[in-house]
């Protein structure tokens, strides 16, 4: 038996413009720069708003078909030449000449007198070291992969052999398989004394006591004093755990700079909010791409309606994405005034005990936009202050009561928690369960898993690992 029936259904569809605004919130200045060099790029009726005092005067002309086809055969780059917007800084490129790590090893290579087969075995296992300069693989891996991945045949004994040669290589450590070899690399060309002598038996014998600051087990063990353990620790201590570190990578991807999307300066007693627009231009719809819809609006010709129709189709694309970077700087604005004015007290003077906590749905709540949209505008975004560069991330944080039953930001606990360390006794450091009654006298009321929770965060190590001697 068939059943007919309606069903009501709401959907949302965005609109072109929607669609654009909501990708272009996400980038930060950086990227949002690139997409718009792209977009200019790409669409040629999309110009950047540089005055001229010559096209003022000039009156506006007639284009052509074959003008228009001739323009669009030119390179966009030769006709934006020295179009730099009045608010661009100009950027310069800094090139790394430094040699790399992988470089400065195979060069090492080859001042050793090896046959061609162990020069190919040894150059493998350069290659197969991590950035931190340490061979994590298994020599019988090592072994097969030379095998079958450079055809090269040998055995573990041969590639042990080179192992070690690479393993006299500058920075010392290099080549090492886990963290003991390394620091044994490192202490063994030191120059001879008891201090040294002391930390290669440690090393050698106790280093799993050591790592886990066992160190009375060790003095009863080794029959040091207080002074030779204390001595031989200090010669530890200043080897270097990550030897590939030591020399720049130049084609190691290059670390992101960060270029901050607001400026928040403080004068007369006042908080101004800006935002400075480096090098994204002023963007413009090309009035000779407009001029050429209008005049082809009224022909008969084919050629000249199929150009309308293209250029009509870059219009619109033009003015979306005009319009999309206007609501941009808009949102922007709007959202970091709303977190400036909410903790306005913090961005006087930066203390971060007067940080309240907040979560996105108090901005959206004030500004009047979705949450989703706080969290796109919060993402990869920067504010330079008199007091540092923050990530806007910062400034949210979950809250808690303290015993005046008052709320207090998380980043306030910690900071807080972070001081009881600092100024613990090292000689005895300080247990989670003591840290709660430090915590509980400054006024903060935790619990212990909450004390040990922000201390993991924080990276702060347990009681018995941060004690000294």
């Amino acid at each position: 038996m068939l059943k007919q029936g309606l069903e009501l259904k709401q959907t949302q569809k965005l609109s072109p413009l929607q669609i654009q605004t909501i990708k272009l919130i996400e980038l930060p200045i950086q990227e949002l720069e690139q997409r718009i060099r792209k977009e200019l790029e790409e669409n040629p009726v999309l110009d950047e708003d540089v005055a001229k005092e010559k096209d003022e005067d000039e009156a506006p002309r007639e284009v052509s078909l074959s003008e228009y086809k001739e323009d669009d055969s030119i390179p966009s780059y030769r006709l934006r030449a020295d179009n730099y917007s009045k608010d661009e800084r100009p950027q310069y490129n800094t090139f790394s000449v430094k040699e790399s790590f992988t470089q400065s090893l195979m060069e090492q290579l080859g001042y050793r007198n090896l046959t061609e087969h162990q020069y190919s075995v040894a150059a493998f296992l350069v290659g197969s070291l991590d950035d931190d300069g340490y061979l994590r693989r298994s020599l019988d891996s090592i072994v097969d992969d030379l095998s079958f991945r450079a055809n090269i045949e040998t055995d573990e004994e041969e590639v042990l052999g080179m192992l070690k040669v690479i393993q006299e290589f500058e920075p010392l450590g290099v080549g090492a398989r886990d963290l003991r070899e390394c620091l044994l690399l490192q202490i063994r060309h030191c120059k001879k004394s008891p201090a040294v002598e002391n930390a290669v038996k440690i090393l050698e014998n106790h280093f799993n006591d050591f790592t886990g600051k066992h160190f009375q087990k060790i003095m009863t063990r080794m029959g040091l004093t207080e002074e030779d353990m204390r001595a031989a620790i200090a010669k530890i201590v200043k080897l270097n755990p990550s030897p590939g570190g030591q020399i720049d990578d130049s084609y190691s991807d290059q670390a992101q700079q960060i270029i901050p999307d607001f400026l928040l300066e403080y004068k007369e007693g006042k908080l101004q909010l800006s935002m400075p627009r480096f090098s994204v231009p002023e963007l413009r719809v090309n009035r000779k791409y407009a001029d050429l819809l209008m005049d082809a609006a009224n022909s008969s010709e084919r050629e000249k309606k199929e150009a309308a129709a293209f250029v009509k189709k870059k219009l619109d694309s033009a003015k979306w994405f005009v319009e999309a970077i206007k609501q941009r700087h808009n949102t922007l604005q709007s959202t970091m005034q709303a977190i400036i004015d909410y903790q306005h007290e913090y961005f006087l003077d930066g203390d971060e005990t007067n940080l309240k906590p907040m979560v996105l749905k108090d901005i959206a709540e004030k500004t009047g936009f979705d949450i989703s949209t706080i969290s796109r505008v919060v993402n990869s975004k920067y504010i330079e202050t008199h007091f540092g560069i923050y990530s806007l991330k910062y400034f949210f944080s979950e809250g808690l009561e303290n015993q005046d039953g008052e709320e207090v930001s998380t980043r306030e606990l910690k900071k807080a928690l972070q001081e009881c360390v600092d100024s613990e006794d090292k000689h005895k450091p300080l247990t989670d369960d003591e840290l709660v009654v430090k915590m509980t006298e400054r006024g903060y009321k935790v619990a212990r898993r909450t004390v040990a929770k922000y201390r993991d965060q924080l990276g702060i190590p347990k009681a018995r690992l941060r004690r000294e001697l």
